[in-house]
């Protein structure tokens, strides 16, 4: 298989390229050759996609399968989707949870599927929730653009892994793995089985590579199964692989919030239970992306091998000073240790 990846030097797309090259496949890069070097293996060509020349160096190339992991604003990916049309044979778009309508979800406890309510591109407001209206507004484009090759809109929810972000503070497992291997009291933001649902990039870069293969159509939430994994299985499994040193301290949500701390921004991977967001992340059942062959490695084998990447040669480094960065405070954490 010709695989085209529009990205894949980077986090997901790099997980894309390394299992392709695994497959031996035929792979192919367009990227602005600005990131990290690319994998071994691959056809890198270099292109800017806010360029109006970004997609010359595909001229006259054929893809058994594209995937695309644009994430801002629609116009490059509609845009290529255009340029491509009639020379691809498959297409995945890297999506997200995020596409659902928060107001149609069920929420207490009742799970959703695909079959929930999309967010409106067309209504007054749209624009102003931006990252949700770039990725629907793709997705949109690409039943309207190309009706006549299945297309796969991979749905992902947090996605951890290896190469989360070349800076410390912007991953959302570093920031914990960095935290705890510090060590002492620590933080810990319950409840404690407050339950997660995450996806390693490899895991979703396999389930993407096996249905670009079999050519599947459709929608599909790809995180784990709700149930499987919890804050404190995290946690534990983290201060572990860091060492032993930190000593967790769980506090209840509303203490947390009581002291101004930002769930997700500020707690990486933590949401208060109750919250719309909370369902929009973690409240997803997982029964068609299952039948459809998603596999979810451990959430011990994604630290591990995080962890493994922080002490290497390719680590992230710390934040520039003045980069926003999500992360709680000492001054912060402190306040809430305090109060036993």
């Amino acid at each position: 298989m010709h695989l085209l990846i529009l990205g894949g030097t980077s986090f997901v797309g790099r997980a894309l390229a390394l299992e392709a090259v695994a497959r031996n496949h035929r792979v192919t890069l367009l990227n602005r050759g600005t990131s990290t070097q690319p994998p071994a293996g691959v056809t890198n060509l270099l292109g800017d996609r806010l360029q109006s020349n970004g997609l010359d160096a595909l001229d006259g190339l054929t893809f058994d399968a594209v995937v695309d992991t644009w994430s801002s604003e629609p116009a490059p990916a509609v845009q290529a989707m255009q340029r491509l049309k009639g020379r691809m044979g498959h297409y995945t778009y890297i999506s997200t949870l995020s596409v659902y309508d928060e107001s149609s979800l069920p929420g207490h406890d009742i799970l959703a599927d695909e079959s929930a309510d999309t967010f409106d591109i067309t209504a007054p407001d749209a624009n102003k929730k931006v990252y949700q209206f770039n990725k629907r507004s793709v997705e949109v484009a690409a039943e309207q653009l190309l009706p006549d090759i299945p297309c796969l809109m991979a749905r992902a929810g947090v996605i951890l892994g290896p190469h989360e972000h070349k800076y410390i503070e912007r991953g959302r497992l570093p920031w914990w793995l960095q935290r705890l291997h510090e060590g002492g009291p620590t933080l810990a933001p319950g409840p404690r089985d407050l339950k997660l649902q995450l996806v390693d990039a490899r895991d979703l870069a396999n389930f993407v590579l096996d249905n670009a293969e079999k050519g599947t159509d459709g929608a599909f939430n790809i995180i784990s199964d709700h149930g499987s994994l919890t804050m404190g299985d995290l946690l534990e499994a983290a201060r572990e692989a860091t060492g032993n040193r930190a000593q967790l301290q769980w506090h209840e949500p509303q203490r947390i919030l009581d002291a101004g701390i930002s769930p997700f921004m500020e707690l990486p991977l933590w949401l208060d239970p109750s919250s719309t967001l909370y369902d929009v992340i973690y409240g997803w059942d997982t029964t068609k992306v299952k039948g459809a062959g998603l596999v979810c490695r451990p959430i011990e084998e994604t630290i591990r091998d995080t962890w493994a990447w922080m002490q290497g040669d390719a680590k992230p480094v710390p934040a520039p000073e003045g980069m926003p960065v999500g992360g709680l405070s000492k001054e912060k954490e402190s306040i809430v240790l305090a109060q036993q």
